[in-house]
C-alpha cells in the first residue's frame, strides 16, 4: 500500500512538472487550437441556458481558456476553476480570470458541499487522473442539475486492428492484462505533447454517470462512424443528473 501511494505520487508530481514547464506557453497554444476539446465546449455553452445552468465549475481548468469563454458566451453564469498547477493558475489570473475564479483543488478531493455548481465539467483530464473514477464520483457530487465530460476514448482510437483488439479485450474482461503489457508494467505512457497519462475511455465512467443520471447524452468530437465507442478516439458526455 505505501509503495503504490508512493509511486502515485511520483506520477502526479511528473504530470505537474510537465504542465507548469508549459505554463508559459499554454496560452498561445490554447489560444490558436481548434480541436476535439473546443467542439465539446461550444456544445456546452449551447446547452447551459437550456438546462438553466447559473454556475459552472471546471475541473483542471488549466490557464482558464474554458472559463474564459463560458463567461463571454453566458456572461449571466459565475465560473470557477480548479487547477492544482500554480504555475497555470498564475497565467490564467493574467488573462483576467479574479483569485475566487481560478483556485488550487484537487479533483479527487474537490473543496465544495454537495451540489455547489449546477453543472461540473472536465475537458481533456481524466485521462491524466490514474483515481478517474473517484473524480468522477466527486463530480457527480458538487453538481446539481449534469456534468460534462470532454475526453479521450482509447478503444475508438488507432487502425482498425488495433480497435478490434482493445475492444474484444475489454468485452473480455482482459483490458487491465492488456493494458499492463502494452504499458510494460507501468500503467502508463508518457508523449512529448502530454506528459504521463494513462489510457483512458470516457465509458470508462459511463455506467457510474447513468446511475446518478436520467439520461446521457454523447457526442464523437474527433472521428467517424455510426458508433462513438467504436470508431471515435475523442467523445463527449454529457450526464443530465437526477
Amino acid at each position: 500500500m505505501a509503495m503504490e501511494f508512493a509511486e502515485k505520487n511520483e506520477e502526479q508530481a511528473a504530470i505537474s512538472r510537465h504542465f507548469a514547464g508549459k505554463a508559459g506557453r499554454y496560452e498561445d497554444i490554447e489560444s490558436n487550437k481548434n480541436d476535439e476539446h473546443a467542439v465539446a465546449l461550444g456544445f456546452l455553452i449551447s446547452q447551459l441556458d437550456r438546462l438553466g445552468v447559473v454556475s459552472v465549475l471546471d475541473v483542471g481548468a488549466g490557464v482558464g481558456t474554458d472559463l474564459l469563454a463560458i463567461k463571454s458566451k453566458a456572461p449571466g453564469v459565475r465560473v470557477v476553476g480548479i487547477e492544482p498547477v500554480e504555475e497555470m493558475r498564475a497565467v490564467g489570473r493574467a488573462r483576467g480570470l479574479g483569485s475566487q475564479e481560478l483556485v488550487d483543488g484537487d479533483v479527487t478531493r474537490l473543496p465544495f458541499p454537495d451540489k455547489s455548481f449546477d453543472c461540473v465539467c472536465a475537458f481533456a483530464v481524466l485521462h491524466h487522473v490514474r483515481d478517474h473514477a473517484v473524480a468522477v464520483r466527486e463530480m457527480i457530487r458538487v453538481a446539481r442539475k449534469a456534468v460534462f465530460i470532454s475526453n479521450s476514448n482509447c478503444f475508438g482510437s488507432g487502425s482498425w486492428v488495433a480497435r478490434a483488439v482493445k475492444q474484444g479485450a475489454h468485452a473480455l474482461g482482459l483490458w487491465p492484462a492488456l493494458d499492463w503489457v502494452k504499458s510494460r508494467g507501468r500503467g502508463f505512457y508518457h508523449s512529448e505533447g502530454d506528459g504521463l497519462f494513462y489510457a483512458y475511455s470516457v465509458f470508462f465512467d459511463h455506467a457510474e454517470l447513468s446511475r446518478a443520471s436520467s439520461e446521457v447524452h454523447m457526442l464523437s468530437t474527433k472521428g467517424a462512424g455510426r458508433s462513438p465507442y467504436r470508431s471515435a478516439s475523442h467523445v463527449a458526455l454529457l450526464a443530465i443528473l437526477r
